[in-house]
């Protein structure tokens, strides 16, 4: 994912904490997906004026984690939601 990209959820994609599972999910049209924390994290720092440039640094800083693991990590699964049209991303 291109580090000046800006993914966004778009209209009727959204995070839901499912109280009566006790876990993150993702709910899109038609569609729910349970969320670990790592996805929760990403999804947590795509507020649609972002680029995932800044979003890589962000997690980076806060799990004192490489950055070059974190971009392949956080675009291998913004790009598998991209395919699955639930993050459409800005160039």
């Amino acid at each position: 994912m291109n580090p000046a990209a800006v993914p966004f959820l778009p209209r009727g994609v959204r995070v839901h904490e499912d109280r009566v599972r006790g876990m993150s999910v993702l709910l899109a049209p038609e569609r729910a997906l349970k969320l670990d924390a790592i996805g929760l994290a990403i999804l947590g720092e795509v507020d649609g004026e972002t680029p995932f440039g800044e979003i890589v640094t962000r997690l980076a800083a806060r799990y004192e984690a490489p950055a070059e693991r974190i971009a392949a990590d956080a675009a291998a699964f913004l790009d598998g939601l991209v395919e699955r049209r639930i993050v459409e991303v800005r160039p």
